[in-house]
């Protein structure tokens, strides 16, 4: 008896998925022309370096940093600032990403996901280093960081672009894929790729295994949360450096059927956009200016803080803590019982909220073991009941709006309470742009006058200071204007 001949699919390779070619389109084509958003890239770019220029001072980050072999160094490398190490464009990603996302300071962009747009300058940085270095080794002129900020305004808007409307957290996969994919096309077209390549690029991307969650929710909770997106915009390099060589890509790695991206993980739905790209994303980024807190408990802590005079001397006297938020934030980071990490507390809206009644503030060192030992705070957290607050939630999803409303209001044994402290939106918010600016900026200069000594805090003060300098100022040279 003959057996079945089993015949493979002979389905012809389509067109690329409109996805794909939308982002390799924009990434070649786009110029930015609003004067809004190179001003905004700067604050980014500034911003960004400040809170890797803070993680210098944690051991647990700097463990991470520096070449995978240790005392390797490479001709023309990458520099990764605030340190010594000059390394290849994929390892000073990494490097230069863990240092950024440490303390969780960063800049935030949020809809349907919550995004960090601002891991992708760890690669943008990288790479026109290292093209700069290269460059001039052969007699070449260097990039200038006006090229570093054409590409953070792309990665910024793809990254937003596609959280915006698409729940990638209900899938249970983390956000920094969004990171991977943008960083795929811009340093692709950054490394001189064409349509083709980036195409290729970014389809690898998302064919990828993409990171777990799980690191950001109880119980697992932990320090990846620091360089998960240090990990994807390292990959994303790599798999530009793959594509300018030629390797292939995969042109429906979304939309093919049984075995795409929307099938295995979208519930065979495809993405959703509601706007086209362009700069809308750096232009609305979202600062942590006061505390280095997760984005959604950003207003709690403002208005625990704003209630700490009248209950500091009351403390032992409180009998419940109401907490009003959005559904989101209860999602992300409602937690009760016991706290592990430094990651844990972090990414835990009653610990933030005990920190700011009790001390009045709240800083990074506040996340350490030596601090959460303080019993009053897990007290307090036990006092607390979080509710959802329906139009907080309304209007946290309103694109015309994009709030990230919380209220606090503090009862004590006696019947009295204070009053309903409520923040529709925290510093860094659009809305509050005017307030919020200087102390950007002072954030910046705090972080450049630890980390650096005088004469060379002076020569990053000024450059990051002016614009324009900044903007023609060679890669190279501004990045060894950051080295140790």
């Amino acid at each position: 008896m003959k057996s079945k001949r089993i015949v493979g699919s002979t389905a012809p390779r389509r067109e690329p998925d409109r996805v794909l070619t939308e982002i390799a389109d924009y990434v070649l084509q786009f110029r930015p022309g609003r004067r809004q958003a190179w001003s905004a890239a700067h604050d980014c770019l500034i911003d960004s370096l400040g809170c890797a220029f803070e993680a210098l001072a944690y051991p647990e980050c700097m463990k991470l940093v520096g070449p995978v072999v240790p005392g390797t160094a490479v001709p023309h490398g990458a520099r990764v600032p605030g340190t010594p190490f000059q390394v290849d464009p994929v390892s000073a990603t990494f490097s230069t990403g863990a240092l950024i996302r440490w303390v969780d300071y960063s800049d935030a962009f949020f809809g349907a996901t919550v995004m960090h747009p601002s891991d992708c300058f760890c690669a943008l940085l990288s790479v026109a280093d290292w093209l700069s270095r290269s460059r001039l080794s052969n007699g070449k002129p260097p990039l200038a960081m006006r090229e570093v900020l054409r590409a953070a305004i792309q990665a910024y808007e793809i990254i937003g672009w596609l959280g915006e409307d698409n729940n990638f957290n209900a899938t249970g996969l983390d956000n920094v894929l969004l990171v991977k994919i943008a960083v795929a096309a811009v340093a692709t077209r950054m490394l001189g790729g064409n349509r083709e390549e980036i195409i290729s690029a970014v389809s690898n991307a998302w064919v990828d295994g993409h990171a777990l969650a799980t690191f950001r929710r109880a119980p697992n909770t932990g320090s990846r949360k620091s360089w998960s997106s240090a990990d994807a915009a390292s990959r994303g390099v790599w798999l530009a450096l793959l594509a300018v060589k030629g390797e292939m890509g995969y042109p429906t790695a979304l939309s093919a059927k049984t075995w795409g991206f929307y099938d295995v993980i979208f519930k065979g739905r495809p993405f959703r956009f509601s706007r086209p790209l362009g700069s809308h994303v750096v232009e609305n980024a979202l600062f942590k200016i006061s505390y280095p807190a997760a984005l959604h408990a950003q207003t709690a802590v403002e208005a625990a803080i704003k209630l700490h005079p009248l209950v500091r001397d009351r403390l032992d006297d409180i009998k419940r803590v109401e907490l009003w938020t959005h559904a989101t934030c209860i999602l992300m980071i409602d937690k009760q019982g016991p706290l592990h990490n430094f990651a844990d507390r972090d990414h835990c809206l009653q610990y933030m909220v005990a920190i700011g009644l009790i001390f009045g503030g709240l800083t990074a060192r506040d996340y350490e073991d030596a601090v959460a030992a303080d019993p009053r705070i897990d007290a307090l957290r036990a006092k607390m009941v979080v509710r959802e607050g329906r139009r907080y939630s309304r209007d946290y999803l309103d694109p015309a709006r994009r709030s990230n409303a919380n209220a606090v209001r503090v009862h004590f044994a006696d019947g009295a309470m204070t009053p309903k402290m409520e923040v529709e939106y925290p510093l860094g918010h659009r809305a509050r742009r005017r307030e919020g600016m200087p102390l950007l900026m002072k954030k910046f200069e705090d972080s450049v006058n630890r980390a650096f000594a005088p004469k060379q805090r002076r020569a990053v003060l000024d450059a990051c200071a002016d614009r324009s300098r900044l903007a023609a100022m060679s890669v190279s040279e501004f990045m060894d204007l950051l080295a140790a």
